[in-house]
């Protein structure tokens, strides 16, 4: 259950603006995960994200916000410890993760400058990552593999 409203929780702060824990429970509750003020609490230290600026006067929730090698060190964990395996075939990439860590994964590599990743598609343990060229596929899974060269993409 952590995992899986960790996990939500990556995916809600990659995807939009949450600038309060109220927010955060409303939207993991509209997702069926209930949790207290108190577990979302532990849940942010734990995944040691940050309030940002979101440029419009307001703030909210980000991995490693205020300083961005300690956003790519919080981005490249995620990625060591919860990606089993990884493989290609033509210009499709598959990663096999830890049970209920695909969408936090996803939520990571959805978050990189990588050129070559058009997007991805994660279930609980699997990823689909889509390659503009199939040759760039070895080039993509090495870099995902060494974490070398990672780099977020502007908030």
């Amino acid at each position: 259950m952590k995992n899986k409203r960790q996990e939500a929780i990556l995916s809600i702060i990659s995807s939009r603006s949450v600038d309060t824990q109220e927010e955060l429970a409303r939207l993991l509750n509209e997702q069926g995960l209930s949790a207290t003020q108190a577990t979302i609490s532990r849940d942010i230290r734990e995944l040691k994200l940050d309030k940002i600026s979101d440029g419009i006067g307001g703030r909210r929730y980000a991995v490693g916000g205020r300083d961005s090698s300690k956003g790519i060190s919080s981005y490249k964990h995620v990625l060591n410890s919860g990606v089993i395996s990884i493989e290609h075939s033509e210009n499709i990439i598959v990663i096999r993760t830890v049970s209920g860590m695909a969408m936090a994964i996803a939520a990571v590599i959805d978050n990189l400058t990588v050129d070559e990743i058009m997007g991805c598609i994660a279930g609980d343990d699997t990823i689909f990552v889509a390659i503009r060229h199939k040759e760039q596929a070895a080039n993509v899974i090495e870099l995902l593999r060494s974490s070398d060269g990672l780099h977020m993409k502007k908030m």
